[in-house]
């Protein structure tokens, strides 16, 4: 049974029904470099031409300024395959992305012990 707004390309029982390198036309390499962590924001231009359903939700998903992580999390595909779509849109113009920016070095041991532990508490 597909979930509300889902339509026919989910089912509760089975998950997605079409394999995620569809939904990037059999495409496994964006044309930008995006990190997990990069921002990304819609910036109002019409894509010209047909996108997928999949580019129409990640459109609406940044509105506001959000990660490709998030995104990701949000369409449940793989981030790869995410990354393709993002980049679609990010060629045509309608998006725009930025690096991330770190307020605490990322590679700060005290820092990456804080989020281990905190790992081990949710496991």
């Amino acid at each position: 049974m597909a979930a509300a707004g889902d339509g026919p390309w989910l089912d509760d029982a089975a998950g997605r029904l079409v394999r995620p390198f569809t939904v990037s036309n059999g495409r496994t390499r964006p044309s930008i470099a995006l990190d997990l962590l990069s921002h990304l924001r819609a910036t109002g231009v019409t894509p010209i031409g047909y996108l997928g359903p999949e580019h129409a939700q990640v459109l609406d998903l940044c509105r506001t300024t959000v990660s490709v992580a998030e995104v990701a999390a949000h369409l449940k595909l793989p981030a790869v395959v995410t990354k393709v779509l993002l980049s679609d849109l990010v060629d045509c113009g309608a998006l725009t992305t930025k690096p991330p920016e770190f307020t605490h070095n990322p590679t700060d041991r005290a820092l990456l012990e804080a989020v281990l532990d905190g790992l081990r508490r949710q496991l």
